[in-house]
């Protein structure tokens, strides 16, 4: 089969989309397919037999005019172009545009690059652009996996600050409308948990028996217990501190219930000098009890990183999946995360390898947290099932199996209806 994966951002060190086409790219080469990965910038990174078609932008979201000319290699004549000039003119009034513009520009090279290398399915990784339309209207079916509505991190926003103006904000940036219309019209939708499908059929109005559900896998000989660090911390979170769904603010108020001794430390990249993480430690007076890793790490530092904790933390109000839990289970670390999204499908609910919490109750996931904190043989037992259970359960190989299922499912779906035309 002859794939065309797309990713409209595929950053590796940044969310998981990136994470998601190149561990499925490897799998399907591994298995003898011909799959081609379709990425706007930030790139991923890809074994090296495995092409990749960029689809440039000049990267103007977010960054002031000036700082952007400032760059002497960005050429201002370029902006002249009209998608350019169009992506610059939106961004300036708070909305991301990325995700229409990479639809937009693969539209317009899809026919060189189909007859270059005619494609037998495109996989999107949920840009959900007006471009796909016109690619399947073309005589290419599109699967595209959507890993949670995205009206969920605006329905976040909102509960954190409710004001009208920041409504509107919020709004602009997502792309729910383009996402809304799309989404039924393709051939397929598949998504990455029970918890996501539920959501896809309510925002998408996509009935959850027309949506497969395929688990990410986890890369357990990456992600593995490094014996040799030495345990740091009591609790580590990892994560965007600053996407409020991920619930920063209930950990640092449980913190503040545990005892004096209790550390946390907190990686994240991107943490703003005033953002939610300077101000909520602030306000519990947590200056000396919270470590903070705030620059950008190569993945065998965060594996180390996930070594230097105790029990790593997932107060997410909701997650499609969620690699943070995954990810620290593999390393063989205990997980207190909240029963919410697609956490108890990933930690499990027989109280094993994790033990689940209530959303957004403070006093409950310190009490959790206690009781694994102090008992230090429990938390080596639930370590090893935590690794033991990704092992079983989430594998890159089975991903990349039950995607070919649905791409062979929709093609032969394709196939009969060409047959009764």
């Amino acid at each position: 089969m002859r794939i065309a994966l797309l990713t409209y951002r595929g950053n590796m060190y940044c969310g998981g989309q990136g994470i998601y086409a190149a561990y499925l790219a490897r799998e399907w080469k591994r298995a003898g397919h011909d799959v081609h990965v379709i990425a706007g910038p930030p790139l991923p990174d890809l074994e090296p037999d495995i092409p990749l078609h960029v689809i440039h932008n000049e990267n103007v979201f977010g960054l002031p005019l000036r700082d952007w000319a400032s760059d002497p290699s960005h050429d201002a004549r370029r902006l002249l172009n009209p998608l350019n000039l169009w992506e610059l003119g939106v961004s300036r009034f708070g909305v991301f545009p990325e995700m229409q513009s990479f639809g937009l520009r693969l539209l317009l090279q899809w026919r060189r690059l189909h007859a270059e290398h005619p494609f037998d399915v495109v996989f999107d990784n949920q840009c959900l652009s007006w471009g796909l339309l016109g690619i399947q209207a073309a005589g290419v079916p599109v699967v595209s996996v959507i890993h949670h509505p995205l009206h969920i991190d605006r329905e976040a926003d909102f509960a954190v600050d409710p004001r009208l103006a920041k409504k509107v904000k919020r709004t602009l940036y997502f792309p729910l409308f383009m996402q809304q219309q799309v989404a039924p019209r393709l051939a397929r939708i598949v998504t990455v948990s029970e918890a996501s499908r539920r959501e896809i059929e309510r925002y998408f109005g996509i009935p959850e028996k027309e949506v497969p559900v395929v688990y990410n896998g986890t890369d357990a000989d990456l992600f593995h217990p490094v014996p040799d660090v030495a345990k740091e911390t009591d609790l580590i979170f990892i994560g965007r501190t600053e996407d409020r769904k991920k619930g920063i603010g209930t950990l640092l108020e449980a913190l503040s219930l545990l005892p004096a001794k209790v550390r946390l430390k907190i990686v994240d990249g991107r943490i703003p000098e005033e953002g939610l993480v300077p101000r909520l430690i602030r306000k519990y007076g947590l200056e000396s009890r919270v470590v903070i890793q705030d620059r950008f790490l190569e993945i065998d530092e965060l594996v180390r990183e996930y070594s230097t904790g105790r029990v790593a933390v997932v107060p997410s109000f909701f997650e499609g999946f969620g690699f943070p839990a995954s990810e620290a289970m593999a390393c063989g670390l205990p997980v207190v995360a909240n029963a919410a999204g697609a956490l108890p499908e990933v930690v499990g609910t027989d109280g094993t390898a994790g033990l689940l919490v209530p959303p957004r109750d403070a006093p409950a996931l310190a009490e959790a947290l206690a009781g694994i904190l102090g008992e230090p043989d429990r938390a080596e037992r639930m370590g090893r099932a935590a690794r033991a259970r990704v092992l079983r359960t989430f594998r890159w190989r089975d991903a990349a199996d039950g995607l070919l299922s649905v791409f062979e499912d929709t093609l032969r779906a394709a196939h009969g209806r060409s047959r009764a035309a």
